[in-house]
């Protein structure tokens, strides 16, 4: 992938405000489980950040997406996960199909707010009984005159605390599961939401997240995305996006981990030598920074393809897996070689180590990504390929 002097400088935009707007703070919102959403947001807003490549009519920049990949990847350099995923959700999960496919009422009213900072997003997918498992969700919203009328729940809902509106998929008919979801906008001040106390979370401390109730939630039928019982395909075309932007933001954030790594190495002694001498330890990180590199070119050999208008969910998949697993094996890779500090809550590496767990979980875990692979490969049983 080429990149221009508006790329860069967009690095450079983003590299500048992880410097001096989240990383002085992380360890205090780390410790709170919360970060200042609403100013963070607000003064990305304002440079940009938030609507990178969302039209122009609405208060985005109107770039092509890969611009909005160098943004995720710079994101990355956060000391920790939970700031750059709750962006993420922001740009990446609740709006892209509200970009492509919404009303222009919904657009003004929701997209505009949220490209500016003004308003927070979240989304509405996962259940308790049905996370990766979209076409068994639950959810259920009834048409009653011009309006749904929503009953249900959603669980692992980030941003949902402070959230203006979510983006829910809910059954609106009674058909078969794949052609019977919709999505639709719902403002979170509604009559009839409340939400759980914030989530105890393994990691990713800093982002809020809760379970969302819906009891009897009115919201007028205009707010839905496209057409009625399109929603599930919506959703699949949104999550290209988010995996595509899960897969760019763990490449800074696992470079760091080796870097840290090497330069503790080169600090720590042991049997009157750094442990950056031993052969067994230079050798693994470079290997290790060889995958990384590895992930990088197969997440900027999708991002090129999406730009060029090509299907890349068979590519975008592989970048979700090989992020995820290459996450667990360079954080454990990297802990191990800090010893008995690694196992400390604080250090930088062990939440590394906590934070990266989830890309194998969330926005479809590690097996429904080799379940789509191995569908478009044509090697499930009784599949060939075309």
């Amino acid at each position: 992938m080429i990149f221009t002097q508006e790329h860069n400088e967009i690095r450079r935009t983003v590299k500048n405000f992880v410097d001096n707007e989240i990383n002085p703070h992380v360890e205090e919102w780390e410790k709170a489980g919360e970060y200042p959403i609403r100013e963070i947001f607000k003064k990305m807003g304002d440079l940009g950040i938030l609507g990178i490549h969302k039209p122009e009519k609405y208060g985005g920049m109107g770039l092509d997406y890969s611009y909005n990949l160098v943004a995720a990847e710079e994101l990355g350099t956060c000391h920790a996960g939970g700031v750059p995923l709750s962006v993420g959700v922001q740009t990446d999960m609740c709006t892209p199909a509200i970009a492509r496919f919404g009303s222009e009422q919904l657009k003004e009213e929701f997209l505009a707010p949220a490209i500016r900072g003004e308003m927070i997003g979240c989304i509405g997918v996962s259940e308790t009984t049905a996370g990766s498992d979209v076409a068994g969700l639950k959810t259920t919203a009834r048409k009653e005159g011009d309006d749904y009328i929503i009953n249900g729940s959603k669980m692992w809902i980030t941003n949902s605390p402070k959230a203006d509106f979510i983006c829910l998929l809910a059954n609106t008919s009674e058909g078969k599961p794949h052609q019977n979801k919709s999505l639709i906008v719902v403002p979170m001040n509604s009559p009839g939401i409340s939400l759980s106390p914030h989530l105890d979370k393994l990691g990713m401390r800093s982002s809020e997240t809760a379970q969302v109730f819906f009891d009897d939630v009115r919201v007028p039928q205009r707010n839905r995305i496209g057409a009625e019982g399109t929603g599930f395909m919506l959703q699949m075309l949104q999550f290209q996006e988010e995996r595509l932007w899960g897969a760019a933001n763990t490449l800074k954030a696992l470079e760091g981990c080796v870097e840290k790594t090497i330069a503790y190495c080169r600090e720590r002694k042991t049997f009157g030598q750094p442990l950056i001498d031993n052969q067994v330890i230079h050798f693994r990180l470079a290997e290790l920074q060889t995958e990384i590199e590895a992930l990088r070119a197969l997440t900027y050999q999708a991002c090129e393809l999406y730009v060029a208008g090509k299907d890349v969910t068979k590519l975008a998949s592989m970048a979700k897996l090989k992020a995820g697993r290459l996450g667990r094996e360079v954080t454990d890779g990297c802990l191990q070689y800090w010893g008995g500090m690694g196992f400390m809550w604080d250090n930088p590496v062990s939440r590394a180590y906590r934070d990266v767990r989830l890309v194998s979980i969330g926005g479809g875990a590690d097996e429904i990504m080799l379940g789509i692979i191995c569908k478009l490969m044509g090697t499930l049983p009784g599949k060939r390929k075309s």
